[in-house]
């Protein structure tokens, strides 16, 4: 099917199961992308997710003066050695939630004058968690949308080091404040309540950037106004585990399918979905690469179906299970029994409500499912059946998830506004395809 279309069909399958390779990690190519366009001399990417999200970072680099070449196989980034250009057009970071917080941090230390822009679902996301520790490092930032929303405003300039306890759990504010630390006079000391992913702080040792990380605790020496002077170096971008889980629950809720997945990012931080589906009664081997040697773990993941049970997701799990959540719901209308999705409220402030838009689209689904303030209750056991239409509610994720549901229902599922799905995973249809799925 074409993803131009505006709303898929999505047909009960008899089998899904195989071999694959997901796209390269969103989350890490945003990062890499800005690294790269800061260090001095050619970078090579390979591996890059080319998602209209990750892209919009590409480009906001190249507006600030880097130089970026697409090729096929390697996206190649001339960087801008540290001095950046404030851009003669606001910036329009897309759908991007990491890319608008991660570099607003990183202009807030350069000196950089810039508008930051994103398409509507953006422009109603929460951005005082990034203004409030920027301003008080010294940029001045402002958002001017309603409730603290986009577009932002800002004029970096001479950052000072802080001592930021983060108010949630959140890898987005922590990378944020982070960059901005690259430029600070100081020791900038970022604390988290609870472990988030830790991607920054991987590729900035890989960077060679120092930091000292003990327990909850980042500390980063900044490098003055000039910011950290590092090299142009090739960069691989592992398999995206959230792109992974899409299939692996989609297999894991059909009893004795089997699904591979090769050269996958398999960072612990990311991986609290396989702790859930292992409770539910999925079967899932991990072997990592012995040969990862720095960066993100690589390896290949095995996962074989069972008839799940319902399980409840526990509170330390969720900053690092939140992007995967709206499947375990899914997963838990196909479970028998009760399951419990709770101290989730940052679903609320993602692309969508997922809390909200996720109940409303199992109940069209025939799907028994409580909402509660801070997450929902879903009990599962009977197969979904077409009741009216599903909607995306313009989030890529919503409109993916529903169509794993789709996999186990008694009659298609048509899901509507789903060019959403091209910011983040263009060539999901395909790999749905590939593994059994049908789509009209």
């Amino acid at each position: 099917m074409s993803e131009s279309n505006t709303s898929a069909t999505v047909h009960p399958s008899e089998k899904i199961s195989g071999t694959l390779t997901v796209p390269g990690d969103k989350s890490i190519s945003h990062r890499i992308a800005m690294l790269s366009g800061i260090a001095h001399g050619e970078s090579e990417i390979r591996g890059f997710l080319r998602g209209e999200d990750c892209e919009c970072t590409l480009n906001a680099m190249a507006q600030l003066g880097a130089e970026v070449e697409y090729g096929d196989e390697v996206i190649r980034v001339v960087g801008t050695g540290g001095v950046l250009h404030s851009p003669s057009e606001p910036i329009y970071m897309g759908n991007s939630g990491t890319g608008i917080r991660l570099i607003s941090g990183l202009l807030a230390g350069y000196g950089v004058k810039a508008v930051l822009t994103g398409d509507a679902s953006l422009s109603g996301r929460p951005m005082r968690r990034v203004s409030d520790p920027l301003n008080e490092m010294g940029a001045e930032l402002e958002v001017t949308g309603e409730k603290g929303t986009p577009p932002i405003t800002l004029q970096g300039g001479k950052v000072r080091a802080i001592n930021y306890t983060l108010p949630m759990a959140s890898a987005q504010v922590k990378s944020c404040v982070l960059l901005a630390g690259l430029c600070a006079e100081g020791l900038t000391t970022v604390v988290e309540p609870q472990p988030t992913r830790d991607h920054t702080e991987r590729l900035f040792i890989q960077a060679g950037i120092p930091l000292h990380i003990n327990g909850l605790e980042i500390e980063l020496h900044g490098f003055g106004h000039a910011g950290p002077q590092i090299e142009g170096r090739s960069w691989q971008v592992p398999g995206d585990f959230s792109s992974a889980s899409f299939w692996i629950v989609a297999t894991a809720m059909r009893p004795g399918q089997t699904l591979t997945v090769h050269n996958l990012g398999l960072n612990h931080r990311r991986t609290a979905l396989l702790n859930v589906m292992e409770r539910m009664g999925a079967q899932i081997t991990v072997d990592i690469d012995p040969d990862t040697s720095e960066g993100e773990p690589l390896g290949t993941l095995t996962v074989v179906g069972a008839a799940l049970s319902g399980t409840e997701v526990f509170e330390d799990e969720v900053p690092n299970l939140i992007d995967e959540l709206p499947l375990v719901a899914v997963a838990g209308a196909i479970a028998s029994g009760k399951t419990e999705i709770r101290n989730a409220h940052e679903l609320r402030v993602k692309e969508t409500d997922r809390i909200t838009s996720m109940v409303e689209n199992l109940r069209a689904a025939s799907v028994e499912v409580e909402e509660h303030e801070d997450g929902m209750s879903i009990t599962g056991g009977a197969k979904p059946v077409q009741v009216g239409p599903i909607q995306s509610f313009g989030d890529h994720r919503m409109a993916m998830s529903m169509a794993v549901l789709a996999q186990c229902a008694e009659s298609p599922l048509t899901i509507d506004g789903i060019d959403c799905i091209k910011t983040s995973y263009p060539t999901f249809w395909d790999d749905l395809k590939q593994l059994g799925g049908r789509i009209s």
